[in-house]
């Protein structure tokens, strides 16, 4: 019988200590909760419910619901609960759009959710009963039209409803497989193998408790760059704390770490066009100094999969190269980034193969020393492919060095799941990543972190779609808000000025939010990106005159 897990994670998705502690006569009131007796006890609606034995968190079974254009694939259960008591609802979940809930409570049901993950992953919620509650049905289930999800190790803490069946806690055993992943200057990521039972891991540098996380993995940060560091994890629940694993040795980066080159702390993003499309025309010389980073937009493919090139556009009125490569150099100076961006609406470069990403790599670093670019914009609004595009921009790292300025322009749709590939490509690139400048415009309603559904041109949508990324993993300073700069700049998805300096400060400092208010702030949110300059150019600059002051006087 697998153990009881009880993993506190917030309802923003992010993995926190656990909150409330079990008392000692705790026990897990759900029956094969393992699915080891295979959906006894469990029904699942419109036989979408099934048991598989990969992949699995722990024991020889799980759970796989597969959902159908009308059906979420819920699998539920009864449980015997006493009134008047609290609960913690756990899960281990692998797939898109998976939900754990509890409903009949006698108070206030509940629910959480994930946009999902390509690995095992820890979803939960408490609950308490009424007066006269003394059943209560808790579920898990996936989304219309999604591909199927895995669910184990279910999970409902708390005192003995007499249902029987229950399963007494145990300290959980040590964990296995701790490794060191990427490093920079100040951070080292871990991971490790999940332990079952376990309600949450204490970590340890040198001996010394440093963090206490309710996931298989942690950044640990505030290190020493080219400083060697020993870690190791323990495993934790109400009925205690495990031995220490087996130690890891880490060193951090000599400096840099996260690209970024000299961009500010928080930072404009603009994109400038290469094209004339009824915005005003500019050079860069004209682009105002409240943009930090000036992306030219576009580079053009070629007919070598993953190369690119760069042609001037005459309508842009420069009388020649070297005049339009002294603007950037004039930039330069003055303290701004100007990149490259690779893609928008039309373009279609293809990384998809070893040759390819070289291709992408080698022509990219070209054109930086011929024009005197700082970095790249990836904005493939066309689909990418997450290994090929990382194993690109990693070669085109290890060439261009740390001061690498690397954005990136995805879709909103491309950053509803960490499993998607522009968000497993953010991922895989954080040790390089400057900014991720989501498109919050030309896109339909899309779920937040606490899985409502907001509609574009709102605070709301800018926020809670924002709170995605920041609790998916990447750094508050690898995340930007991309606006239009007018009505005229996007088909669909403007908002005044004043609405993304308001949605700056509900992220930053936790004031001036809508209806959504994030579960913590995140002061060292990158800053901003328009579509764009030129579009900017033409309202009179109105967006950079607001929004960059707000931008630079972020705490």
């Amino acid at each position: 019988m697998k153990g009881a897990l009880a993993v506190t994670a917030a309802a923003t998705l992010g993995v926190t200590a656990l909150a409330t502690t079990a008392q000692a006569a705790d026990i897990n009131v759900a029956k094969n909760a393992g699915f080891e007796s295979d959906l006894s006890n469990w029904t699942c609606s419109a036989g979408t419910g099934s048991v598989v034995g990969s992949p699995v968190h722990g024991g020889a079974k799980a759970l796989k619901g597969t959902p159908t254009a009308q059906d979420t694939a819920q699998c539920s259960q009864a449980v015997a609960v006493k009134p008047n008591s609290t609960y913690t609802l756990s899960s281990w979940v692998q797939g898109s759009y998976v939900y754990l809930g509890a409903s009949g409570t006698g108070t206030t049901d509940v629910s959480t959710w994930t946009p999902g993950s390509s690995g095992w992953q820890q979803l939960s919620t408490t609950f308490t009963t009424g007066a006269n509650t003394t059943s209560v049905t808790v579920y898990t289930h996936g989304w219309y039209g999604q591909s199927a999800y895995y669910a184990d190790d279910v999970s409902v803490l708390g005192p003995d409803g007499g249902g029987g069946g229950g399963d007494p806690v145990v300290v959980p055993a040590v964990p296995a497989g701790l490794a060191a992943g990427t490093a920079t200057s100040s951070s080292v990521d871990l991971s490790w193998n999940p332990v079952s039972g376990a309600t949450g891991y204490n970590v340890y540098r040198d001996g010394s408790k440093v963090a206490s996380v309710g996931g298989a993995s942690a950044t640990v940060t505030g290190l020493a760059a080219a400083t060697s560091y020993s870690f190791q994890v323990s495993a934790t629940n109400s009925a205690g704390e495990s031995a220490k694993s087996a130690a890891v040795a880490a060193r951090t980066a000599a400096s840099g770490g996260g690209g970024g080159g000299t961009v500010p702390k928080h930072a404009v993003t603009g994109y400038w066009q290469n094209f004339n499309n009824g915005a005003t025309v500019q050079k860069l010389r004209d682009v105002p100094s409240q943009y930090d980073i000036i992306a030219v937009s576009f580079a053009d493919a070629t007919s070598t999969p993953g190369q690119i090139s760069f042609t001037l556009d005459p309508a842009v009125g420069y009388t020649s190269a070297a005049d339009f490569k002294a603007d950037i150099a004039a930039k330069r100076a003055a303290g701004k980034s100007v990149i490259l961006s690779v893609g928008g609406e039309k373009g279609s470069v293809s990384v998809n193969s070893d040759a390819s990403a070289t291709a992408f790599a080698d022509s990219a670093y070209s054109l930086m020393q011929q024009y005197g670019f700082d970095g790249v914009d990836i904005d493939l609004e066309n689909g990418l492919n997450s290994t090929y595009m990382s194993k690109a921009l990693h070669q085109l790292s290890a060439k261009a060095g740390a001061k690498l300025v690397l954005t990136m322009a995805p879709q909103t749709i491309d950053m509803q799941s960490t499993s998607g590939e522009y968000f497993k490509t953010a991922l895989n690139v954080k040790d390089i990543l400057t900014v991720v400048n989501m498109q919050y415009y030309n896109s339909g309603s899309m779920l937040g972190c606490d899985g409502k559904v907001y509609s574009q041109g709102s605070i709301d949508f800018l926020t809670a779609l924002a709170c995605i990324q920041l609790e998916g993993g990447l750094d508050p300073s690898q995340v930007g808000l991309g606006v239009p700069a007018s009505t005229r700049g996007a088909g669909s998805g403007y908002v005044d000025p004043s609405v993304v300096n308001n949605a700056l400060d509900c992220l930053t400092r936790g004031t001036g939010c809508g209806s959504f208010k994030p579960a913590r702030t995140y002061p060292g949110l990158r800053g901003a990106m328009t579509w764009s300059t030129n579009w900017d150019a033409t309202a009179g600059n109105a967006w950079s005159n607001s929004v960059g002051p707000k931008v630079h006087s972020l705490p």
